[in-house]
């Protein structure tokens, strides 16, 4: 576990203030990202908010097989290294299978577990194993008590820096809702939790070869979240989500995150002043 130093001192701010993840969905290119990272940092900066850039190298799980999955984790790890130097500031990346934690951890801050494989032992134990913060997302078929197991297993190698995801709960066919008592019942477990304010209006496959979303959602949920007592906000944007090659219908507009962030952080200042 040699990255658990660096690891416990980041895990220390995310419990003592909140914070956001943001980004585009998919590395799309280097220049997207950097662009991307830039307009994300000055916007946390203008209000006082820490900020981890956010952004997959694979996206290995969408609808389609012709579907955009990104540059693949070599590419994937340098550009995010270089992002991560131009603009200080902390970065955070999934993984899908266990040899992948270990060249993560080299760049990554917080290794992300995707919530379709919130359950699988041999890539949590590997995540954990490398000392990073892992951010695991609940499953949209999990509930928010049954990720007490999860935590049990990650717990089990000794690192203790974890965040829990809520991404939104499977509510029929091709639709997710958000249940707020989440949020209290995985903080229970005594780790800070995030709430997933973009995939949680996703429409899983609802557009037929790719899913769809309606980013026009994702202002007040974020806002209910934080009203709610939420640690953190994870925000996917884009500079131009509508031609985003991934996830563009529940992205955020990159123009529109400074006034959202402003609108969080007021909200966050009355919880942690209460």
């Amino acid at each position: 576990m040699k990255h658990i130093e660096n690891g416990s001192a980041l895990y220390a701010e995310l419990t003592t203030k909140p914070f956001i993840f943001a980004g585009p969905c998919a590395l799309e290119s280097f220049e997207l990202a950097l662009e991307t990272a830039h307009a994300v940092k000055e916007a946390a900066d203008a209000v006082g908010l820490k900020a981890i850039f956010k952004s997959s190298y694979d996206k290995a799980n969408r609808t389609s097989l012709s579907s955009f999955r990104g540059p693949g984790l070599t590419k994937g790890i340098e550009w995010l290294a270089r992002i991560k130097e131009e603009t200080g500031l902390p970065v955070v990346t999934d993984i899908h299978e266990p040899d992948q934690a270990e060249p993560v951890a080299e760049v990554a801050d917080v290794m992300q577990i995707p919530a379709f494989l919130c359950r699988q032992t041999s890539l949590l134990l590997a995540a954990a194993n490398t000392g990073r913060v892992i951010n695991v997302k609940k499953g949209q078929f999990v509930a928010p008590w049954d990720m007490k197991p999860a935590l049990d297993k990650l717990f089990s190698t000794g690192n203790k820096n974890i965040l829990l995801t809520e991404r939104g709960a499977s509510f029929g066919y091709n639709n997710l809702v958000v249940d707020f008592r989440s949020f209290l019942i995985m903080q229970s477990f005594g780790v800070p939790v995030v709430f997933d304010a973009t995939h949680s209006v996703q429409l899983p496959g609802g557009q037929g070869g790719s899913s769809g979303g309606d980013r026009s959602f994702v202002p007040r949920l974020s806002r209910a979240a934080v009203a709610a007592g939420v640690n953190g906000v994870f925000i996917e944007t884009h500079p131009d989500p509508d031609n985003a090659l991934c996830d563009g219908p529940n992205s955020w507009p990159l123009a529109k995150l400074p006034h959202l962030l402003r609108d969080l952080t007021a909200l966050w200042s009355m919880n942690y002043e209460s």
